[in-house]
């Protein structure tokens, strides 16, 4: 399963419940990509990454890089397409960024403190333009044998959550 979505829609916190929810592992990309001191991996070694990634049976994928979406998206059941309103999504990014200003989120790799600057937020606002287009295409090129999830509200992704069995008769 693969969740993407604009920074701030929530995409890793959600990734973990669901995770909670099916008994899936979860994989933030976020981890894999970044190296101690927000040094990105090579697009080569990250796309081989990836490759290993999704070449277990099960799991659940949180992240955008949209240079290996392809390669998530031809391995995944179900996309789940967490999209947001852009001022949500900003809200959250701030949020976030105070509630980490001191520490690494469990979604991040090690060292790697909470950072927040104009051009993520740029991103984000930007993101409905300028990336948006472009995933709901590829959304809409999936075969039908993928279940795609288009949530597009903090209650969505709730009852999502909520109407998944409980975890108790997943692990039955």
């Amino acid at each position: 399963m693969v969740v993407i979505g604009s920074g701030g829609a929530g995409k890793s916190v959600f990734s973990r419940d669901l995770g909670q929810r099916t008994g899936l592992p979860v994989i933030h990309l976020d981890v894999e990509f970044w190296r101690p001191g927000w040094v990105p991996m090579d697009d080569e070694p990250w796309a081989a990454r990836v490759h290993e990634l999704v070449a277990a049976d099960r799991w659940i994928i949180d992240g955008n890089y949209g240079g290996t979406m392809a390669i998530r998206f031809k391995r995944a059941d179900t996309v789940v397409f967490l999209d947001l309103p852009r001022v949500v999504c900003l809200l959250s990014a701030v949020r976030r960024s105070i509630r980490y200003r001191r520490a690494a989120r469990p979604d991040m790799t090690e060292g790697n403190r909470e950072r927040l600057d104009l051009a993520f937020l740029a991103w984000i606002w930007n993101y409905p333009r300028t990336r948006r287009p472009g995933i709901v295409r590829q959304l809409d090129a999936l075969p039908p044998t993928v279940n795609v999830v288009r949530l597009s509200s903090r209650a969505a992704m709730r009852n999502f959550l909520n109407a998944l069995p409980a975890p108790e008769a997943v692990a039955a």
